[in-house]
């Protein structure tokens, strides 16, 4: 029996490389809608669930995705409110990239650092993906340190995460400047910039300041990037003693995620991706 993947996309036009990741993980036949939204993916959900018998619903698939997180968060929500008993099939949420490429700058620092004893700043991370990034090195039990412009919403989503996990740190910081943000730098051993596209946390020579920082990582490969003295496509690159990732070096690594995830969609039918799977995910792949 073919394996469709059903792509759930927020935008208007569904996304093209969600497409192409899919096909290379070795998806059959893949369906793809733009436009999703809660009021009307219901009618999608129950054409996906109730066309194949139970015993063959490992077969068919949903991915989320789309630009917007928190439409995807929720369609999440909904389509699993839209299933029947054994009446169900395998969903990820991976919207706008956010858990995928989370999982994978927590892994690659991983190869450089025992997270659980890593003190960590993330700059961005009330962003969809610095918060993942943040919630994840907190679930492996690291002192986190959660900056953003606001620090009303910096400690508005240090709550939110401690209702996703119970272990490790969590503290807010608000910084606007590159000295505030400097002062939230100093101490942690891993420095993560996850900030919107465009955005230049750390401009050009601050990047030997950070002092204590055996770890920098870029997310951002839209210039001008986050911290300016990291190339997008540096990967394990050692600068001023600094072990240094940009977006594309990390990209590597979110790929075979991301692969991995869509493939692991049809090995049952009741899988739920979100951010804890999908990094338990990764951590399978970088210890194989």
């Amino acid at each position: 029996m073919k394996k469709i993947l059903i792509q759930f996309d927020t935008d208007a036009m569904p996304s093209c490389f969600d497409r192409v990741v899919a096909v290379d993980a070795g998806v059959d036949d893949l369906f793809s809608y733009g436009g999703i939204s809660t009021e009307n993916v219901v009618g999608l959900v129950h054409g996906a669930i109730f066309t194949r018998g139970p015993g063959s619903l490992k077969n068919t698939a949903i991915f989320i995705g789309g630009s917007r997180v928190a439409d995807g968060e929720a369609i999440l929500r909904k389509v699993q409110a839209s299933y029947y008993g054994p009446m169900r099939v395998s969903v990820m949420m991976d919207s706008n990239g956010c858990n995928t490429t989370a999982a994978a700058a927590v892994v690659a620092a991983a190869q450089h650092l025992d997270i659980s004893a890593t003190r960590a700043v993330v700059l961005g991370g009330t962003g969809p993906v610095g918060h993942r990034v943040a919630q994840i090195l907190a679930s492996q039990g690291a002192n986190v340190r959660l900056v953003s412009r606001s620090a009303e919403r910096a400690a508005e989503t240090c709550d939110l995460i401690r209702t996703q996990t119970e272990s490790g740190t969590l503290e807010p910081a608000g910084a606007a400047t590159v000295d505030e943000l400097l002062n939230c730098c100093h101490g942690r051993e891993l420095v993560v910039a996850a900030g919107a596209a465009g955005v230049c946390f750390l401009p050009t020579g601050v990047l030997s300041q950070l002092g204590d920082a055996a770890v920098a990582i870029d997310l951002n490969a839209v210039p001008p990037v986050g911290i300016a003295d990291i190339g997008v496509t540096d990967k394990a690159k050692v600068i001023g003693g600094t072990t240094c990732y940009g977006a594309i070096g990390v990209g590597g690594i979110k790929m075979k995620i991301h692969r991995a995830a869509v493939a692991s969609l049809f090995e049952a039918n009741d899988r739920v991706l979100d951010t804890p799977e999908i990094f338990s995910l990764a951590q399978n792949i970088q210890n194989a």
